[in-house]
């Protein structure tokens, strides 16, 4: 064990008995080179963060040019900050009717908190559903409405008054009735494995929340920011949410967070009382900035028009007789094999290949593919030729 690695055993608070422990030297575009100079094909991107690679130029730019400007000047909602602004007038043309006020804060956890409370205070009422299988994060709020126990039963009790649902059951929506206050569903679940409703599914809930009045949040903190293919995974449903939160690749690489609705229901915010929900950091100039580079090239550079093409390369490179079940929306994928140990015995063999991997918390027998989206097509056949390797010696060859 290096100084370096026993330091950060006893320095950093653990998250697990064995993590990875990769020292990290530097990063740019799909790759992560080690302290020892070895170079790695990042195909997670940080859990579904860096959506365009590691440290994209464009990024970096906006990032330097805001650093030389001003960095935190006031919790957010106070001062007009330039970078902050612009971030939300693209966000806002990008988006329907009816979302149309952003607020911003610094995590996805964070996002899902501050739309229960909205949910709350726009309908009078206390009751919230999400759905089997579904992980919102791991504050007391957002780890109510998660459904995996596991992470939650040394936390209890936690919120009262929440449901769960099947996803992707229309039949189950009658749970949602005149008492509930906000429904929270994930357009594709990202920790249960990348979980794909029925066609219509979305609409069906839709139409559900209309009619009892409840308001529809989508969690696409995992899907959003092109990662499905559509800048929003609810953009192809026909659909428009009451609440719309998003992070993770928001920022670019950094840590950035929002929730987005109409601005009649945000007006809630202000009074009864004033301040209804704050944030110090939310909205950070440099946040912004990065997030407003980002989102410039996702949109304006043909980066999403390729997603579906480079998402069925990897589908077509990573067949092997091993896979139980290859599951996929766009550059989000998940592959099932027969039990957890072949899981993480393919995610430390890729590993030591120069390929990153990662599983799931709530889907222990699959690991996760998110690549950057701008993956250049040669290096897609090149990680698929070294992973199906992988497979063989883990699981034995498909020939």
């Amino acid at each position: 064990m290096s100084d370096q690695q026993a330091d950060f055993q006893r320095y950093l608070a653990p998250t697990s008995p064995h993590p990875i422990g990769l020292e990290v030297q530097r990063a740019e575009g799909p790759f992560i080179w080690d302290t020892d100079g070895k170079r790695f094909t990042d195909l997670v991107s940080g859990i579904a963060v860096n959506n365009l690679g590691h440290r994209h130029p464009e990024v970096i730019r906006a990032i330097q040019e805001q650093s030389e400007r001003y960095l935190h000047v006031m919790p957010y909602g106070e001062f007009v900050q330039e970078p902050t602004l612009e971030l939300a007038r693209l966000l806002v043309s990008l988006l329907p009717d009816g979302l149309d006020s952003c607020y911003f804060v610094n995590s996805g956890t964070e996002s899902i908190e501050a739309a229960m409370k909205l949910a709350k205070r726009a309908t009078g009422r206390t009751r919230l559903i999400a759905a089997e299988g579904a992980y919102h994060g791991s504050t007391h709020g957002a780890l109510s409405i998660t459904d995996n126990e596991k992470k939650k039963f040394h936390a209890r009790p936690l919120l009262p008054d929440v449901g769960f649902i099947p996803f992707g059951e229309e039949s189950a929506l009658s749970a949602i009735d005149s008492s509930v206050a906000g429904v929270i569903i994930e357009p594709t679940q990202g920790d249960a494995g990348v979980r794909i409703p029925p066609k219509g599914y979305l609409q069906a809930v839709r139409n559900r929340c209309d009619e009892t009045g409840s308001l529809l949040i989508l969690d696409e903190i995992q899907t959003g920011m092109g990662r499905t293919g559509g800048l929003f995974a609810f953009l192809s449903s026909g659909i428009v949410p009451d609440v719309l939160c998003t992070a993770k690749a928001l920022g670019a690489g950094l840590p950035m967070g929002a929730f987005i609705a109409s601005r009649d229901i945000m007006e809630l915010w202000t009074h009864n009382p004033m301040l209804g929900h704050i944030t110090t950091f939310g909205g950070h100039p440099l946040c912004c900035a990065a997030a407003l580079a980002g989102l410039r090239v996702l949109t304006e550079q043909g980066v999403l028009d390729k997603v579906e093409s480079k998402g069925r390369l990897f589908e077509e490179g990573l067949q092997h007789s091993a896979i139980v079940e290859l599951r996929r929306s766009g550059l989000m994928m998940a592959l099932e094999f027969e039990n957890p140990d072949i899981v993480q015995r393919i995610v430390h063999s890729a590993l030591d290949r120069g390929i990153i991997t990662f599983w799931f918390l709530s889907d222990p027998q699959s690991f996760r593919l998110q690549p950057p989206l701008n993956i250049e097509d040669e290096l897609i056949i090149e990680s698929c030729r070294i992973l199906r390797e992988v497979f063989d010696e883990v699981c034995g060859s498909s020939d």
